[in-house]
């Protein structure tokens, strides 16, 4: 399993290199922007349907309201009386949507380099770890800034968090200040949902990130 790192292309290159040292260089180097591409603008997975980043935004972020109305409803009905000595801070909710590497979006990177091509395909098939920060991910970018209330008509509680994790073809490790957090189903990172983004904003601001590294 090789692994590729989101934040830093030049780490995903180095690692790149390593585990494949036949490649040239030019070549390694064109094939980790593919590989770091399909993490990127990783397919996300939700209710058995796959949605691409961004075209799939409305789609997705659509699909999601039902659950997250029952979530609401839960929160609602479970919530207790606060006392005015003793207010204890409220516990997140999180709402998964898994995430799988988009192999489309590396393999027009490589455009006709078909030798390429089935080395990405391959790497795919071995499993890749990605490491990475919430920004790298564009449906990640997406669902953290999107207005939940405004999307579903209702008012959503801000203790719901949507996160996508990658469950299927890679693993995914989110990188934090001092701390690494394993993606997984079961574990997600709490972020806050704040300002409706349109596909078109989220796709800029991934490019920009893409620029700084």
């Amino acid at each position: 399993m090789i692994t590729c790192n989101l934040t830093k292309l030049e780490l995903a290159l180095d690692q790149m290199r390593k585990s494949n040292p036949k490649l040239i260089p030019a070549d390694a180097a064109l094939l980790s922007s593919a590989l770091s591409l399909s993490g990127r603008q990783a397919i996300a997975l939700y209710d058995g349907n796959q949605y691409r980043w961004p075209e799939d935004y409305e789609k997705l972020t659509h699909s999601l309201v039902g659950q997250l109305e029952m979530v609401q409803e839960g929160i609602e009905n479970t919530a207790p009386k606060k006392s005015s000595k003793t207010v204890t801070e409220e516990e997140p909710v999180t709402v998964t949507v898994g995430l799988m590497p988009n192999y489309s979006a590396g393999e027009r990177l490589l455009n006709d380099r078909e030798d390429l091509k089935t080395k990405l395909a391959d790497l795919l098939q071995d499993g890749v770890e990605f490491t990475y920060q919430g920004q790298d991910i564009g449906w990640q970018l997406a669902l953290d800034r999107a207005n939940w209330s405004t999307v579903s008509g209702h008012d959503i509680s801000r203790r719901i968090k949507v996160k996508a994790t990658f469950t299927e073809g890679a693993v995914g490790i989110e990188m934090g200040v001092g701390t690494t957090k394993k993606r997984g189903a079961k574990k997600a990172v709490e972020v806050e949902a704040e300002v409706e983004v349109e596909p078109e904003d989220a796709e800029a601001a991934i490019e920009a990130a893409d620029e700084e590294a």
